[in-house]
């Protein structure tokens, strides 16, 4: 599996620990297979896409931060947060933010874009 799902089950598991939970232990708080939860924290399977699931765990596992939680669980599949993925004018600059993560400098005009789309939307 990938690098993400492995990063995303290591948090997984570190939330768990530092919860002092047994992985059967929430397991029965969060009603989730212990083995699939398993295959998560190792990385050799995907959390669930599934928001509400996501935010059990996430009360189980004493998350402030809820939807940093479900933003990194959907990340780990390389899956773009639904609230993003629904705003057109964020996606359609989204080739920008790519090349300037590649270090592939953007172009003035593209900077101003983004910059003017985050005043605007407040991202």
């Amino acid at each position: 599996m990938s690098l993400k799902l492995k990063n995303f089950g290591n948090f997984l598991k570190d939330l768990r620990i530092k919860k002092e939970l047994s992985l059967r232990n929430v397991c029965k708080l969060t009603k989730y297979d212990p083995s699939n939860w398993s295959k998560i924290e190792r990385g050799k399977m995907c959390p669930p896409c599934d928001e509400r699931v996501l935010k059990i765990w996430a009360k189980a596992l004493g998350v402030e931060d809820v939807q940093n939680f479900i933003d990194k669980a959907m990340l780990s599949q390389g899956m773009i947060p639904k609230d993003v993925i629904s705003k057109k004018e964020v996606i359609e600059h989204l080739p920008a933010f790519f090349r300037t993560l590649r270090n592939k400098k953007p172009s003035k005009e593209e900077i101003d874009k983004l910059v003017e789309l985050i005043k605007k939307d407040g991202l």
